[in-house]
């Protein structure tokens, strides 16, 4: 708007019609009211020289028009200002009973991600200023080839969709003018499936792996009354389980003894243990329900006999698992550090993988393709989509490749028979 001599001062000086500025003391003062936005532009232009204050003011004032006119608007939140307006809304999922639908470990998932992508477009980025092309060398940034640490492309993808709900939540709110980026195409390089080579066990390993718990525990199952020993006791029968039935970390951690069903039948006239576990839809990642059946070993029932009779309340249903008391967790830290302890008691050899307890999973997957499972039946015991596995998973193992190579046939009577 075009400024008429009554609405400045004999102090204030006319810029372009529509800005002033004025003194504060000895300083040189900017000022320009947004129409749209119903509030001024106040800057300091840090001078006591007018010339240099018009000048100043000039630019000022030539830069900010061009941004309005070209809709854009002044004042805008920043980056890190609209994710922890995202990251509130999300909580909110969690907390209300009305909107549940994430669980704690995939908010921290969230935020993990966000805080990845504020690492990229700085955090007093104002949002109103992104466009779609804003983010169009995230991956190659995150992929870094020079780096130590190799990220794996999932893991990228995973942080883009996550960036993007965020982005079009921020739209419907008005934060931002675009609903998402356009992402450039991930690179080749460290696909999922060498992702997912490079963190798997072999037979050889597992086994190895389990004979050397019970010898790791030996020295602190003599004193319970111990914090440390009792989360080196709870480690090693968290990751025996985690060896056999194929939860993700979420998952297991949150299991209950009201999830947990003792079986035992007769096969072939052979008794055999079975565990049958409930994964509450509230404890999984993809919200869904579902039941995993597995060979126990032992393993679940040791855990009972050991553990319950510490625990604060009775009856056991309610009461987590890998605790002492049934209301505290051991700690993820805890069992990343004895997994390590162990695996150099059992002398397994990482190399270069990024061996892992979740690492448990991908072979319990690999193990079960291996048995001959359907693609449907290991995506229902592992709670994921039978195209994952298939993608992932398959052809990956050298076992697979060489039964692949060695398949043949011969006929009789005209009838294939396969060898």
């Amino acid at each position: 708007m075009t400024l008429k001599k009554k609405t400045f001062s004999e102090e204030e000086i006319l810029i372009y019609d529509e800005a002033v500025i004025y003194k504060r003391g000895d300083i040189w003062q900017f000022r320009y009211w947004l129409e749209k936005e119903r509030r001024y532009v106040r800057l300091s232009l840090k001078t006591k020289n007018i010339d240099v204050a018009i000048e100043k003011a000039k630019k000022h004032f030539v830069k900010i028009k061009s941004e309005t006119d070209s809709g854009k608007t002044y004042y805008s939140k920043t980056a890190k200002d609209g994710v922890l307006m995202y990251l509130e809304y999300r909580k909110g999922h969690i907390e209300s009973r009305t909107t549940k639908s994430i669980v704690k470990g995939r908010y921290g998932t969230i935020r993990s991600h966000l805080d990845h992508w504020l690492d990229f477009i700085e955090r007093d980025t104002k949002l109103k200023e992104l466009d779609r092309d804003s983010c169009a060398d995230y991956a190659k940034t995150r992929e870094n080839p020079s780096a130590t640490k190799t990220i794996a492309l999932s893991t990228i993808a995973g942080e883009q969709s996550t960036i993007n709900s965020m982005m079009k939540w921020l739209h419907k709110k008005g934060e931002v003018y675009i609903d998402g980026f356009d992402f450039e195409t991930i690179s080749i390089r460290n696909t999922p499936e060498e992702a997912v080579r490079r963190s798997s066990f072999t037979d050889e390993e597992v086994w190895a792996f389990r004979l050397a718990i019970p010898k790791y525990i030996e020295e602190a199952m003599k004193d319970l009354t111990d914090l440390e020993n009792k989360a080196r006791v709870l480690s090693g029968h968290y990751l025996l389980i985690s060896s056999i039935c194929g939860l993700r970390t979420g998952e297991q951690k949150q299991l209950k003894w009201k999830d947990i069903t003792f079986q035992n039948q007769t096969i072939n006239k052979e008794e055999i243990d079975f565990i049958k576990i409930n994964v509450r839809k509230e404890t999984s990642k993809v919200r869904k329900s579902r039941v995993v059946k597995i060979r126990d070993m032992e393993y679940f029932q040791n855990l009972f006999n050991l553990t319950t009779p510490t625990h604060s309340k009775q009856l056991y249903g309610e009461n987590f698992i890998f605790s002492f008391n049934g209301i505290n967790v051991v700690s993820q830290r805890a069992v990343t550090h004895h997994f390590k302890k162990i695996l150099e008691a059992a002398e397994i050899d990482v190399g270069k993988r990024k061996l892992v307890p979740y690492s448990f999973r991908h072979y319990f997957i690999t193990n079960r393709i291996k048995a001959g499972l359907s693609y449907k039946a290991v995506a229902d015991m592992c709670g994921t989509s039978r195209a994952q596995i298939e993608k992932t998973y398959y052809h990956i193992d050298e076992d697979i490749l060489t039964t692949q190579a060695m398949a043949g046939y011969y006929t009789i009577d005209g009838m294939i028979v396969p060898t």
